[in-house]
């Protein structure tokens, strides 16, 4: 990821961002497009590595990416998505956690953003963006878990367990995308991000019932031949990632048979995404697909997210050793 993604914002030295593609295009080189919250996983996962294995030189690198990250979203922390600020606000957590850098105020501006989301329509629930019809998991599920890891314990189980009344399959124990509130209409997509940040949130309120549900509804609809399934690039390259993170947390938080589960989802999956991947310059391409090889070059397997994503799986599964 070093080698190929991170790199100066504008040339500035002491930045450092990471590339949206690889090779990038001309716009990607530029930062264009940036994909704040792919950066948001890329920090987080810059940070389990510091955890695994803490050096002075990720720590100054883990700084410089913070403050590049403001600077490139031109001095503010905040942004209309809802889902995307609550990600951003899980990493810089992270980092106040270890003190790689001075984030308080920006936890402070993202909780402000998060709280000014919740109405009550459709029940409670944040929304998707701001000025949007839609409520889903991609951003209630962070959200909460960002809001019980500061302390807003009431706010977080009021989001838990408006996505439990709401999203929640009671036939599959799957979750949900997200309801719309201009036609009432429930959005009944199935990803595994949903079922990954539901997971957390579950967690940080000790919802053992809740969350063992969900473990065995992955197992059961999500990861054939015991891999989680993959979603394609953009977007979609981080959502089994976000899976994984949490099915780790659950299997040293978790009692009974669902934490073993857990492991044995996280461990045969970052088996599969290490064989699956192919040798390239500066260190292995990972498939968008984990349970198959790279399938040809300039494919999905050249956007951040999905590099980010093999990676996050893979400190997912380290913690599990």
């Amino acid at each position: 990821m070093r080698t190929r993604h991170l790199r100066r914002l504008w040339g500035m030295p002491g930045t450092a961002l990471g590339r949206s593609g690889w090779p990038p295009t001309f716009g990607q080189r530029l930062h264009w497009h940036w994909n704040y919250w792919w950066q948001a996983h890329l920090l987080d996962s810059l940070v389990d590595a510091q955890l695994r294995d803490p050096t002075a030189d990720r720590a100054r690198l883990i700084a410089q990416f913070v403050t590049t990250v403001h600077w490139r979203n031109f001095g503010t922390w905040v942004n209309e998505y809802y889902d995307d600020i609550a990600w951003m606000g899980l990493a810089l957590q992270r980092v106040r956690d270890l003190d790689l850098s001075r984030v308080d105020s920006a936890i402070t501006d993202i909780d402000e953003r998060l709280h000014e989301g919740w109405t009550d329509d459709l029940g409670g629930g944040i929304w998707w963006r701001r000025g949007d019809f839609f409520k889903n998991t991609p951003a209630n599920g962070p959200a909460a878990i960002f809001h019980a890891r500061v302390g807003d314990h009431d706010r977080a189980r009021e989001m838990t367990q408006w996505l439990t009344d709401t999203l929640v399959d009671p036939q599959t124990g799957l979750v949900w995308d997200g309801v719309r509130a201009d036609t009432g209409e429930l959005v009944k997509h199935i990803f595994t991000y949903c079922q990954g940040v539901y997971l957390g949130a579950c967690l940080e309120q000790s919802s053992w019932d809740s969350a063992a549900r969900t473990v065995r509804a992955v197992e059961e609809h999500l990861a054939p031949d015991g891999v989680l399934r993959g979603q394609n690039g953009g977007d979609g390259g981080l959502f089994a990632a976000i899976l994984a993170r949490y099915l780790a947390l659950a299997a040293t938080r978790l009692p009974g048979q669902e934490a073993d589960t857990a492991v044995r989802l996280v461990r045969t999956s970052a088996d599969a995404c290490w064989d699956g991947a192919t040798e390239t310059v500066g260190g292995p391409l990972f498939s968008a697909e984990w349970s198959q090889p790279v399938s040809k070059p300039g494919g999905p397997e050249r956007d951040l997210s999905v590099q980010t994503g093999a990676w996050m799986l893979l400190e997912a599964a380290a913690t599990l050793a």
